[in-house]
Parts: structure tokens; C-alpha cells; sequence
């Protein structure tokens, strides 16, 4: 599902809501989530996960095309951890 499929199911759940403020809503839902995990904070939706940003130290690498080491920056990738009604369901388990 992409962003514009989760707006368009909102939006027709809820006909009582127009739709660019269902837009406007999910984009600030997901500004909120981006803005806290550049700030290195932990977002938590319980039943659903929670997004972390763990750091990954520098390296040393390899090019696989020349075989050639190079020298790999440490960097800050984001990290999504399931929680526990989401893993079980998509389990089988509920």
C-alpha cells in the first residue's frame, strides 16, 4: 500500500471527511514520525511497532565491482521493531 491508497481507504471510511483533510492528516502523521526520528527520538505505536534510529559505526568496505576497499562514514539508519498484535497476526495467531 502506498501513501495515496491509505488516504484514498481513509477517506472512504470516513465520508464525513473531505479529502484533502484526510491528506493533510496523514501527512502530518507522517512528518510527526520523521521529525521525532531525526531528533533521535523513539516512536512507538502500540499494537503496530516501533520505529528507532540505531547508529551504524564506520567501516572499512570493499567495492565488489574493483574489489577496492573503501572507507565506509558512520551513518544513522532508521530500525522498525514489530510489536506483538502485529507479528501475531501476521502469524496466523489472532
Amino acid at each position: 500500500m502506498i501513501r495515496s491508497e491509505l488516504i484514498q481507504k481513509i477517506a472512504d471510511e470516513n465520508p464525513h471527511l473531505y479529502q484533502r483533510d484526510v491528506e493533510r492528516i496523514v501527512n502530518t502523521v507522517f512528518d510527526e514520525v520523521t521529525e521525532a526520528m531525526a531528533r533521535g527520538d523513539r516512536v512507538e505505536l502500540r499494537g503496530f511497532g516501533a520505529f528507532s534510529v540505531k547508529q551504524r559505526d564506520a567501516r572499512t568496505g570493499r567495492n565488489p565491482r574493483t574489489g577496492e576497499t573503501v572507507h565506509v562514514e558512520e551513518k544513522h539508519v532508521p530500525f522498525f521493531k514489530t510489536g506483538k498484535l502485529l507479528r501475531d497476526r501476521l502469524n496466523g495467531k489472532e
